[in-house]
């Protein structure tokens, strides 16, 4: 099972978010590439970064951001927010991003998150963001009345790398990942679901990692890691016996 060491860009800035508010952000740091580099030197090969401000206007703001991470980590990117035009996918697989995030479009423009998925073979991956089992989409300030399954199965046959599964009402707050959702997603659809949203310590990668075989791919995990609550490396050693 992968562990995604999470970067979240707020201002050029690396911050967690409570809830998916960013008026609730928390900053840890002004260098993303140096934090890129600090989880890389722990033994990850896998980073989630996301464009918070993106995710809200729709494009990229962070972009030299993006870049220095990609510049600074030798794994596998993995960024979202904002992305929902063709010369942003392509342009982003061109400075070396590894997989793209859609959330937003999924849900508004699933035909052209479809075609990306057959273009980029891999390359895209879904976010099914819940909260109280509906999606939610604009960087989670909009709930729609699309139950999270329904989501999920219209891309299981368009060559989707995986679905990112996020409790909105779990994310950032430390209360511990929502198994009991993420396994029955899992276990509803052919996609890889990684799982997200609210991972409090290594009991979190331990339970998901028994899921692994059922289909939950990897997890990702942002403020347990910057409050020293969970370390990096005892977390990838868990999950790497999966």
């Amino acid at each position: 099972m992968i562990v995604f060491p999470a970067i979240d860009l707020k201002g050029g800035q690396v911050v967690r978010l409570a809830e998916g508010d960013m008026d609730r952000a928390t900053v840890y740091g002004d260098n993303p590439a140096a934090q890129a580099a600090l989880f890389a030197e722990a033994g990850a090969q896998y980073l989630h970064v996301v464009d918070l401000d993106g995710s809200f206007a729709g494009s990229a703001q962070n972009r030299e951001a993006v870049e220095s991470i990609v510049e600074a980590f030798p794994g596998h990117v993995q960024l979202g927010g904002g992305i929902r035009k063709r010369e942003d996918v392509e342009g982003w697989f061109g400075a070396g991003v590894s997989r793209i995030v859609m959330g937003s479009a999924a849900l508004k423009d699933p035909e052209f998150v479809k075609d990306m998925a057959r273009e980029f073979e891999g390359g895209i991956v879904v976010a099914v963001d819940a909260k109280d089992g509906m999606v939610a989409t604009e960087g989670w300030a909009e709930v729609s009345d699309v139950p999270v399954v329904d989501l999920a199965r219209r891309f299981e046959d368009a060559g989707v790398a995986a679905l990112l599964f996020t409790d909105i009402g779990r994310d950032g707050l430390l209360k511990g990942v929502n198994i009991d959702a993420t396994v029955e997603l899992a276990r509803q659809v052919d996609i890889p679901v990684i799982a997200s949203g609210g991972v409090k310590g290594l009991d979190d990668i331990h339970v998901l990692s028994l899921y692994a075989k059922e289909g939950i791919e990897g997890v990702i995990t942002g403020r347990a890691l910057y409050d020293g609550r969970l370390d990096l490396a005892a977390a990838l050693a868990m999950a790497g016996r999966a």
